[in-house]
């Protein structure tokens, strides 16, 4: 199983797009380590630099939509090369959100409040992220203070989580 947990990059916008996570041109690489170095290129966001910001990061929080557009599992596989295996956003695109699971990564969904909030209290600083898969909480602590979520993801997906994805998941049980 992969670790879930690690330091925060915050994403604050809602819509990002997988051409956005993993430009097009890419999508002929059949190597998942080919698609490292491309991670959020062509993301715009003010003040954000794709080189920079991802180092040392292992869990993204943004807003509303994650994943929209193209359906594709580099866009999955690009997070993950960038040890990225946490997402936690308001919503996902259906498609792109089972990818992550399929990945064995995880895909969380907070409320409008609970990701306003991780942003207010938490944004400014260096924060990190570690998720209890057993007892569905997620850990957000910063230098000054710590703060427990609970989220629900459903039993299917903790054991395609827990096996390391679908390929995984279908040779134990198939």
């Amino acid at each position: 199983m992969k670790e879930f947990k690690g330091n925060i990059l915050f994403l604050d916008r809602s819509d990002i797009n997988t051409d956005e996570i993993i430009p097009a041109k890419y999508l002929t690489e059949i190597e998942k380590t080919a698609l490292k170095q491309h991670l959020f290129e062509d993301l715009k966001l003010d003040g954000f630099n794709p080189e920079m910001d991802i180092k040392e990061k292992a869990v993204i929080v943004t807003k509303e939509n994650f994943g929209c557009g193209s359906s594709r599992e580099h866009a999955p596989w690009a997070l993950e090369v960038n040890h990225i295996n946490v997402v936690i956003a308001q919503s996902f695109a259906r498609i792109f959100r089972q990818n992550m699971f399929n990945c064995g990564m995880l895909a969380i969904e907070l409320s409008e409040d609970k990701i306003n909030h991780i942003f207010k209290e938490f944004g400014k600083s260096d924060t990190k992220i570690s998720v209890d898969m057993e007892a569905f909480e997620i850990m957000v602590q910063s230098k000054d203070q710590t703060k427990t979520i609970k989220f629900q993801i459903s039993e299917f997906d903790k054991a395609l989580i827990k096996t390391g994805g679908w390929v995984e998941y279908a040779d134990t049980h198939y």
